[in-house]
């Protein structure tokens, strides 16, 4: 008994030691810009692995230097109610986890351990800055509770500003700096508010749409989300 006592000891110990270190990190960004993310690195270490000549492409710009037209088009079409939540949706977590189950059910399997979906731009930066990139509900658990850290210790405009600086764009490239030169080889203040739109609608599948960029689908997404993407509020 007391030897597992100690086990579960050291288990809550480190638990609550790596957590610290993630707290510690998130206050750091209040002042600090991250230089890479878990999320950039494991790419790096993929193109590594698979003999690809590694790509990487990224420059950090301040906030003010991004074009408030991709602001208003990433806010639009990734998490339209940034500015009022305090990190998470929870009406879009439920949505996603039904929409899995029904996925299962039809599938004859049980419900999945895993959620996709339903993530606002505070969990994607707690996931891509500190966490891999594996769907089980430990590790969402975890992103939920780094959003909350990110929430409170960093402005949402200084949530924005990390976003930005290091989300995919395409395979080794990151930031809307680097999207910019990369696709309409501007820098990032400069896009217009259809290059912005453009550039939003990738996000969800950015190496995908970098190899087809003339997609009937990307052009529609695009026409559709330049109609509604002034309305977004910016903090």
């Amino acid at each position: 008994m007391r030897g597992l006592l100690r086990w579960l000891l050291l288990v809550v110990c480190a638990f609550v030691a790596l957590e610290l270190f993630f707290v510690l990190r998130i206050a750091a960004m209040a002042v600090l810009a991250p230089e890479s993310t878990t999320f950039q690195r494991s790419q790096v270490f993929s193109q590594l692995a698979s003999d690809a000549p590694p790509r990487w492409r990224q420059q950090w710009v301040p906030y003010e230097q991004i074009s408030e037209h991709l602001k208003r088009a990433v806010v639009a079409a990734e998490d339209d109610g940034f500015v009022q939540h305090d990190g998470v949706e929870w009406g879009a977590v439920e949505k996603a986890w039904e929409r899995n189950a029904r996925l299962a059910a039809r599938n004859n399997a049980r419900a999945p351990a895993r959620i996709r979906g339903g993530s606002t731009i505070t969990q994607q930066l707690a996931k891509n800055l500190l966490l891999s990139g594996e769907r089980t509900l430990l590790r969402k658990g975890q992103e939920l509770v780094l959003a909350f850290a990110l929430e409170r210790l960093l402005s949402k405009q200084r949530i924005l500003e990390i976003y930005l600086n290091n989300v995919e764009w395409g395979a080794g490239v990151f930031g809307a700096e680097a999207a910019a030169q990369h696709y309409h080889r501007k820098s990032a203040r400069a896009l217009s508010a259809s290059e912005a739109a453009r550039l939003a609608v990738m996000l969800p599948a950015p190496r995908r749409f970098e190899r087809t960029p003339g997609s009937p689908y990307l052009a529609a997404r695009t026409r559709a989300l330049l109609a509604r993407m002034g309305r977004s509020e910016l903090p």
